[in-house]
């Protein structure tokens, strides 16, 4: 029992001990506590350092790139990309601290389409404004999604008149399709008719009667178009003979093109965006043997001589070619990068309409020091469609400029938007097109079938 005692008395002793040993290095142990504290102090700060991430990714402003990418009018869809994505790259796709992100909007050639990937890349994609788009009757559907979003549209191809009648109808509501990169047919189409007035005047040309057949796709454009001349044509003095539009993918004309042959007008003139159809019939008329003088509005819009050949060879149109060192120089570099020769209207265009964008955010961001779609709109009704900003730093045209007699359409005319006459002639397996109006700039007189 006594042994029991003193054994529970050591243990007791030991136990004491062990307290007081630890009790003794308690105030080390505190002393670490506040270097701890301080450690755990510093990860909020690391935190905060993650949270501002986000922040980071909301400095990208997204923009809607629309064309025809896929569908009949493809090639045009490719052309668009190449010429948008070097002008994107010429601002290493920067203003300011926000990354412009594109976001390529098909429109498949089809109104109903495009209007559905409009509104999908506002609602999924979040896009914060648009820019470009090719054809007429897909501005018109699309000029809808614009106005119920509020998402400024800079530079959209579609040149009807229609789509000039809705903006004027509601510009509070319709002006976020906000400039034009094309003007009215009427606008651009009198250059034909002077050109063949002038060189009926000056002896050069001289049909046995000034009669005229219109075709064209059975679109919103085509029909503008042809709408457009027929009054130009008969102003002037001339007959028309005919009148008929054809399916988009329409690649069959023989029947078209006899029943022409047996009219026997002077001049046929129409247009189509779609590269095989407007190809195709300008192929098969040759074929057919049919005389008349073509206007083929457009045609020099892709790349065609592959498709035409020799056919081609006095074909008129109205397109610009390239004329600065800058214009050449992207020329070249599009070319080696795409194996794809660049038109002035699709490839040069889509260029300066997402340039023109580019240029009126940094104006925006200069003046606020933020981007957003309200400020974008905002600059384009103040700025643009005043007359007070323009771009002179094109590759096609010297000067895109709105005013409020013009808007949404640019000025036309020297020194502004304007195309001269063309005449394709084929050498060297080529197709080369040479001014032959306004007489100012013509390299050769019209060359006659």
């Amino acid at each position: 029992m006594n042994f029991k005692r003193s054994n529970l008395f050591l243990i007791l002793t030991i136990l004491l001990s062990l307290s007081l040993v630890l009790g003794a290095c308690t105030p080390e142990a505190v002393s670490e506590e506040p270097a701890a504290e301080e450690a755990v102090a510093e990860e909020p700060a690391a935190e905060e350092a993650v949270a501002e991430e986000p922040a980071a990714e909301d400095m990208t402003f997204k923009l809607g790139l629309m064309g025809p990418y896929s569908g009949p009018s493809a090639q045009t869809g490719a052309q668009f990309k190449g010429g948008a994505t070097i002008a994107l790259e010429a601002y290493d796709y920067q203003i300011g601290p926000y990354t412009i992100e594109p976001v390529w909007v098909d429109s498949q050639s089809d109104p109903a389409k495009a209007s559905q990937a409009y509104e999908q890349a506002v609602v999924q994609d979040g896009i914060q404004a648009g820019a470009l788009n090719w054809h007429s009757s897909v501005a018109v559907a699309v000029m809808e999604v614009t106005a119920k979003h509020q998402i400024p549209h800079i530079f959209g191809f579609g040149a009807t008149e229609k789509v000039n009648e809705t903006f004027a109808s509601d510009t509070e509501k319709y002006g976020y399709w906000s400039m034009k990169g094309w003007p009215t047919p009427a606008k651009l189409g009198t250059k034909y008719v002077d050109a063949l007035e002038y060189y009926i005047e000056q002896g050069v040309y001289t049909p046995e009667a000034k009669t005229v057949a219109i075709y064209g796709e059975d679109t919103d454009w085509g029909r503008s178009f042809g709408a457009g001349v027929i009054e130009l044509f008969e102003a002037a003095g001339w007959e028309v003979v005919s009148e008929e539009y054809f399916p988009l993918e329409q690649t069959e004309f023989y029947p078209f093109l006899n029943k022409l042959k047996d009219l026997n007008p002077a001049v046929i003139a129409g247009t189509s965006t779609a590269p095989p159809s407007i190809t195709a019939l300008i192929k098969q008329a040759d074929e057919v043997g049919l005389e008349s003088l073509i206007i083929a509005d457009g045609l020099g819009w892709v790349d065609f001589c592959s498709l035409t050949g020799d056919s081609a060879t006095n074909v008129i149109d109205q397109i610009a070619g390239w004329s600065s060192d800058a214009g050449f120089a992207f020329a070249e570099e599009f070319e080696s990068r795409y194996d794809l020769a660049p038109s002035t209207s699709s490839a040069g265009l889509a260029h300066d309409g997402t340039k023109m964008f580019m240029e009126i955010a940094q104006a925006v961001y200069d003046e606020h020091g933020e981007l957003s779609s309200e400020l974008i709109q905002q600059f384009v009704e103040e700025k643009v469609w005043t007359g007070e900003w323009s771009m002179t730093d094109g590759l096609v045209m010297v000067e895109y400029k709105y005013t409020p007699e013009t808007t949404p359409d640019p000025v036309v005319g020297p020194g502004f938007y304007t195309f001269p006459v063309l005449q394709y002639s084929f050498e060297g397996g080529k197709c080369l097109g040479k001014p032959i109006f306004p007489i100012e700039g013509a390299v050769q007189e019209l060359q006659v079938p």
